[in-house]
């Protein structure tokens, strides 16, 4: 018995589901609190490299409003716009989503179907 508890001393607390007396468990962690509603408009304007590249000149950018992220605490945006490839020719319209947390565009990427962009309503920037 001595030298378990000489075992567990040494690593500090132990895992909050392990079984043991309460007084020998770590705190759970405490749930991160979701992110407030992020202002997509001012945050596309002022990061719009985030979201395209500079090479691809996007004009007439709309944005939808935001969702909640359904794989963590932050939001995800459609964003729209006219893009040129490198060689300068149009490529069209291209919508892509952006997923937000903590007030700043972490990941984007090209919709697929199953977003829900083509839905949505947009919002010039």
């Amino acid at each position: 018995m001595a030298g378990a508890a000489a075992a567990l001393a040494g690593c500090g607390a132990a895992d909050p589901h392990a079984k043991l007396p309460d007084f020998m468990l770590a705190p759970a962690p405490e749930p991160r609190q979701p992110d407030p509603q992020p202002d997509v408009k001012q945050l596309v304007r002022a990061k719009l490299d985030a979201v395209f590249t500079a090479a691809s000149h996007p004009r007439h950018v709309r944005v939808s409003p935001p969702r909640r992220d359904p794989k963590g605490s932050g939001w995800t945006v459609c964003v729209k716009a006219e893009l040129t490839s490198v060689t300068g020719k149009p490529l069209g319209t291209q919508t892509y989503l952006a997923t937000i947390s903590g007030g700043v565009i972490l990941d984007r990427r090209r919709v697929e179907a199953d977003d829900g962009c083509g839905t949505e309503t947009y919002e010039g920037v």
